[in-house]
């Protein structure tokens, strides 16, 4: 099973690219986010007519999320007050579209659209550490539910020096500051590891290339996108990669797709214990 992420930054726009794409890879998931569109408005017609049944959460010019599978979708969440109904915060922080899960195949989908915080000094720094607070809740309540967690998205940090172009300057400023690296580690715990970087340990590998300063052509990325799998799929992956080549169509979202191959569901016997 294919699962891919990507940050298509308005659906409607980029929609042509989106079904060539699907066209050329054949993912059996793709996580959508930055949708920037409304339920009723969603291009669902053109994704059904290739064979893909489609989950949405959107809202007019901003954020929205999507999920497109051509396996069965099952009990679809949204928002963080899906598994939070008790939780004061949860409602509020569900009010923008960012959160979407589904199960397919066993496996639960999270796709997530990680607010940007704009800057250190900024009402959604603030926001965006305490939507990082709520998705460690989540996550929480989630692993109580005992599936196997697929968790794709925009998470809108690098975790790491090595997912920045420059992380003598770059570190400690927005993305990449101590409190939400932390935040992010901790809403991880001990459940979910990158996948990508179990394949791939260097810099160097971008998924995001901001509009501004030219920073295609100067190849100044972030790795922003992530896969993250809980360990029972983490056994089970062969690969992760980033499809930067996108990042060079005409009129290009800003983010390249991210995929992991899984093999899924194990064949008989694999996960078995071997000294049984």
């Amino acid at each position: 099973m294919r699962i891919a992420s990507w940050n298509v930054n308005s659906v409607r726009t980029r929609l042509e690219q989106v079904l060539a794409w699907l066209e050329q890879e054949q993912p059996e998931v793709l996580c959508l986010q930055e949708t920037k569109v409304t339920d009723e408005l969603f291009p669902q017609a053109a994704f059904e007519a290739r064979g893909y049944r489609v989950a949405i959460s959107g809202q007019k010019a901003y954020n929205g999320v999507a999920i497109l599978s051509r396996l069965p979708l099952e009990d679809v969440q949204i928002g963080f007050d899906a598994l939070l109904p008790n939780d004061p915060d949860a409602p509020g922080l569900s009010e923008q579209k960012r959160v979407i899960s589904a199960l397919i195949e066993g496996v639960r989908v999270l796709n997530l659209y990680v607010p940007n915080g704009s800057s250190l000094t900024s009402e959604k720094y603030a926001y965006k550490l305490e939507w990082l607070a709520c998705l460690q809740r989540y996550l929480a309540a989630q692993e109580q539910q005992g599936d196997p967690l697929c968790m794709v998205g925009d998470f809108n940090i690098g975790p790491e020096a090595r997912d920045l172009p420059d992380p003598e300057r770059l570190s400690g400023g927005i993305m990449a500051s101590d409190a939400e690296r932390a935040a992010l580690q901790t809403a991880l715990a001990e459940r979910l590891s990158d996948v990508f970087r179990v394949f791939e340990p260097d810099s160097g590998h971008w998924s995001w290339w901001d509009y501004r300063s030219g920073a295609w052509d100067r190849d100044q990325g972030w790795r922003i996108d992530h896969i993250y799998l809980s360990e029972e799929l983490l056994d089970c992956a062969t690969g992760c990669v980033i499809h930067k080549a996108t990042r060079g169509n005409e009129q290009p979202s800003d983010h390249a797709p991210v995929v992991v191959n899984l093999v899924w569901p194990p064949e008989d016997g694999e996960d078995e214990d071997e000294d049984a």
